[in-house]
């Protein structure tokens, strides 16, 4: 797997394609997962030329959601005591360090969300030595030629915190990112007025990165189904904020407008799982055993 940015390379551990290959001969999706190379351009634009490649690896990952069902977990430790801990978006750790863990090796970034991450600098960006970031958003906003709101930030940040590892995924590869979803689900992204979440880039860069991803506080694709289901907040640290399972409930409904389709991407990450070393923890979950092939799976909506 190539990673471009300031200084290193990212691939699968030979264990994980060695395991995985078996199961993508009877799946057509899984290689397409197994060979999405994710480029990330290095916001240093003193390199952009150079691209070099980004070195990082990790034996096992902590893949912390900002779901409400982490809130009395008590799976810190656990947490912190995993070689990578991967966050998104704007998900702090200060006074929830109990439940979600202190520790962050990677934080993967929206551009809907680079305002609140500034605003919470001091704890977000200047307290994350060693810390990645991965910012990813349409071409608009990540364009180099003054115009790209984004990039205008993430260069303003890099001024003045040099030491911070800043990174964006290329237009190309967004581009990629669409292609996948539509592999997986078989539908277009903008035809089905989808807007791809950050747990969907997360998910798929980890799958890059590790060689084994221990999901928290992610729930099965048909958990909002149950009417016994328990309501939680969409984000652990909005405790009054949307319910979760109605938050997942309308942007899978709606059509006007885009939408995220959190229940369409969970069935293609338990999919994953039945392929890839995933595990998933608060709730804890294990994707039901198929009694057909991969091939004959529909179209998940």
């Amino acid at each position: 797997m190539v990673y471009t940015s300031f200084n290193n390379l990212a691939y699968f551990h030979a264990s994980l394609w060695f395991s995985s290959l078996f199961h993508c001969l009877v799946n057509t999706h899984c290689m397409d997962v197994l060979h999405l190379l994710l480029l990330l351009i290095p916001v240093n634009s003193e390199v952009f030329i150079s691209l070099q490649p980004l070195k990082m690896h990790c034996k096992s990952c902590a893949l912390v959601t900002s779901s409400g069902h982490l809130l009395g977990s008590k799976q810190g430790n656990r947490i912190d005591q995993t070689e990578c801990v991967i966050r998104m978006n704007d998900a702090p750790t200060r006074g929830y360090g109990k439940d979600v863990g202190n520790k962050t090796s990677l934080r993967v970034i929206a551009h809907s969300s680079i305002q609140r991450i500034l605003r919470n600098r001091n704890e977000l960006l200047n307290m994350s030595q060693g810390t990645v970031f991965i910012f990813w958003g349409p071409s608009s906003y990540m364009r180099r030629d003054g115009k790209g709101l984004v990039y205008n930030n993430l260069q303003l940040m890099n001024q003045i915190l040099p030491q911070l590892k800043v990174y964006m995924v290329s237009r190309h590869k967004m581009l990629q990112f669409d292609d996948l979803f539509k592999r997986e689900t078989g539908k277009d992204r903008k035809i089905s007025n989808t807007w791809l979440s950050t747990g969907w880039f997360t998910m798929t860069i980890a799958l890059e990165l590790c060689d084994r991803i221990n999901v928290y506080g992610m729930v099965p694709p048909d958990f909002c189904r149950d009417p016994n289901h328990s309501s939680v907040p969409y984000h652990y640290y909005e405790p009054l904020g949307p319910d979760e399972c109605t938050m997942y409930i309308s942007h899978e409904r709606g059509r006007k407008g885009s939408h995220h389709r959190f229940i369409t991407e969970k069935r293609v990450f338990e999919n994953w799982a039945r392929t890839f070393n995933i595990h998933f923890f608060q709730p804890d979950w294990k994707p039901e055993s198929l009694t057909i092939n991969h091939l004959e799976i529909k179209p998940v909506f």
